[in-house]
């Protein structure tokens, strides 16, 4: 990790700013923020007019002069101002209150492994827009992992797999310290844009912005497996006329056109083994795959990942939260790092 645990300890507030959702984790109060990563401004005066989950609600169904941004792609602050003024929103005037009582303010944020100074940059001067005197940079594999249990101080390995919404982390672990990773630029997003595209071109719907959730079109029951239902019913608007117009979707044929995608990350599980020494590789047979992130929720991800990997797979309780809940067990002290002293000779 960037930071050690000594230096995270320190901090007040974590923060995980993912392209989906913005999550905050205050030490002592919890996690007090999980809001989609959005904001609605008013082009003509620069006004922020909303954030968060109501600014996610007026997506596609605003006038011309209200614009609704993601500050955030892929795990990157791309607008710096943008992000400030939505974490200041989002965190409210009684948060910012007492975490301004703070005589040195100190905050941690999870960062995409591998990430360039750049993007650190941008991360590190959004939160110290927010009042931060020093910033500390977490690995999101790390925070994840240590998010949903796994031994990570340990001399052992442990393989987990983050599925965001615009890429998909996966790494192993072994004395807190990435081994061997790999970011795949295939996450929740191109998921959806497969869908999209399948239905644009097999049955010439386009779907509203609210409706492209896999989740809620096409992929219910057992999802990407064979046992699922056979069709579904979609609304949208024919392409030709304009019109509303519902159409019977074969999930099969759904299925098909999300494997493309998803075979990219099996192609990433087996480059990161590849690159592992033989003794970290035979602990994760037993061990297998832990999948964190809101994507990994997809029914069926993880059987087929199972299926074609020959390793269990699992999900983590809570795989949304994990980074954000991570990053708080390192701020309050909860994870005790391994000895790694020199002895005397």
């Amino acid at each position: 990790m960037t930071a050690s645990l000594e230096q995270l300890r320190r901090c007040h507030f974590g923060v995980d700013l993912g392209a989906a959702r913005t999550r905050v984790f205050v030490k002592g109060a919890g996690l007090v923020v999980d809001q989609p990563s959005v904001a609605a401004v008013n082009t003509r005066t620069g006004a922020l007019i909303a954030v968060g989950e109501f600014a996610e609600k007026m997506r596609g169904r605003t006038p011309d002069y209200i614009r609704v941004v993601r500050p955030v792609s892929g795990g990157t602050v791309v607008d710096i101002e943008m992000a400030q003024r939505m974490l200041r929103q989002l965190l409210g005037d009684r948060v910012r209150r007492n975490l301004r009582r703070k005589p040195v303010l100190r905050a941690a944020a999870c960062t995409p492994h591998g990430a360039d100074p750049l993007a650190q940059r941008a991360t590190i001067e959004t939160l110290v827009g927010l009042g931060a005197r020093r910033v500390e940079l977490v690995d999101t594999l790390i925070a994840a992992a240590v998010g949903c249990g796994l031994p990570v101080e340990q001399p052992e390995a442990t393989m987990i797999m983050v599925c965001g919404a615009g890429a998909t982390e996966l790494a192993v672990l072994s004395l807190g310290s990435v081994v061997s990773a790999v970011r795949i630029p295939v996450g929740g997003e191109a998921i959806d844009h497969a869908i999209v595209q399948h239905l644009r071109l097999r049955h010439e719907l386009t779907l509203p912005s609210q409706s492209v959730r896999p989740l809620q079109l096409a992929l219910s029951g057992n999802g990407l497996t064979p046992h699922g239902p056979e069709s579904t019913e979609i609304h949208g608007l024919d392409v030709a006329t304009g019109l509303a117009r519902s159409v019977q979707v074969d999930t099969a044929a759904v299925r098909d056109a999300i494997q493309t995608p998803l075979t990219a990350v099996v192609d990433g599980i087996g480059k990161v083994l590849r690159d592992c020494p033989p003794d970290l590789v035979a602990d994760l047979a037993d061990r297998g795959i832990m999948m964190v992130g809101g994507s990994a929720l997809l029914p069926g991800f993880d059987q087929m990942l199972r299926h074609a990997t020959g390793m269990p797979v699992h999900i983590a309780e809570r795989p949304d939260v994990c980074a954000a809940l991570g990053i708080g067990a390192m701020l309050e002290g909860r994870i005790e790092p391994i000895s790694l002293d020199p002895v005397s000779d």
